[in-house]
């Protein structure tokens, strides 16, 4: 009987050698270190009370085994043993329920007032970010202003607007803080960076907002991984349509000079759409009641001809 648990913990040894092959490395961000202790730290737990209870299970199996001349012993009651299954588990739980709680709070805390701000879009079938000027103050924005060029629906009648800009990629500084602001424009997303430990869903109409630190520049993850072709990546972890897949944003950490250097490169939006200035909820309203007495005029003609 001994030769099945045997086997098993053989093999079990086996496929987490192999496993471990396929392991993220080591977190890139200060909170996916804590996530990372918090994971080990509950496992170990865990797999020490399986070895626990799965010997015994299969000890009490062999050694009360049927036999002829054995005979049958009752206990109706015991409450040392009773107490001791109680506490014992209960402190373990305990313990670990307050380590979760502590990590939760380092992680999902207040953010740090020199957090750099992005702002993560989500939509079928990709993801859209938006920084921030020089003003370090994102603009408002409105879903009724959405239209082809102004994708995200920018409130250019906010002043805080005039200077952001939108970018293909995500440029992050490395060992500063940053700040996530995320929505979505049409289904339900979710923004998993794995290798940051990060995941925050993207619901229409409710913003969420992730706050993190990262640690390793991409130049330096290439090197640790002896991959040249490394990518830092944003990917959506929530079902959203037949283009699912297809939702990966690349995401580049580099050093706080060369951050700097490409944030002052970048060009705000209003300048290369200077049309778009000043354009608010009051001049959508104008706009369409223009359009809409123009309609009237013309049902008007219409009828007269």
């Amino acid at each position: 009987m001994w030769i099945f648990p045997l086997i098993g913990v053989i093999a079990a040894i086996w496929y987490s050698g192999e496993a471990a092959k396929n392991f993220l490395p080591e977190a890139s961000s200060i909170h996916g270190q804590q996530t990372d202790s918090l994971f080990w730290s509950s496992t170990v737990v865990i797999l020490i009370m399986f070895v626990i209870t799965n010997a015994a299970l299969f000890y009490f199996a062999f050694r009360y085994r049927y036999k002829k001349e054995n005979k049958a012993s009752f206990f109706p009651e015991n409450h040392k043993l009773e107490i001791a299954w109680t506490i014992t588990p209960a402190i373990i739980l305990t313990v670990l329920v307050f380590y979760g709680n502590k990590v939760w709070w380092d992680i999902m805390g207040e953010v740090p007032k020199d957090a750099e701000v992005v702002e993560i879009v989500g939509q079928q079938f990709a993801w859209k970010t938006r920084y921030p000027g020089k003003d370090k103050k994102m603009g408002n924005y409105d879903y009724r202003l959405i239209d082809a060029t102004n994708e995200l629906g920018i409130d250019f009648g906010h002043k805080d607007a005039n200077d952001d800009f939108v970018s293909g990629k995500l440029v992050l500084p490395v060992n500063r803080p940053i700040l996530f602001k995320i929505r979505a424009k049409d289904v339900l997303h979710s923004v998993f960076a794995p290798h940051f430990r990060l995941k925050m869903d993207a619901v229409p109409g409710m913003p969420t907002q992730f706050h993190f630190t990262p640690t390793k520049t991409t130049a330096q993850m290439r090197s640790e991984l002896g991959n040249p072709k490394f990518n830092y990546e944003i990917a959506c972890t929530e079902i959203c349509g037949k283009g699912h897949y297809s939702m990966r944003l690349l995401v580049e950490v580099v050093e706080e000079a060369e951050y700097k250097k490409w944030y002052a490169s970048q060009s705000p939006f209003l300048k290369d759409n200077p049309e778009y200035k000043g354009r608010d909820l009051k001049w959508l309203r104008k706009k369409k009641n223009f359009a809409s007495k123009k309609q009237e005029e013309k049902t008007a003609h219409a009828k007269i001809d």
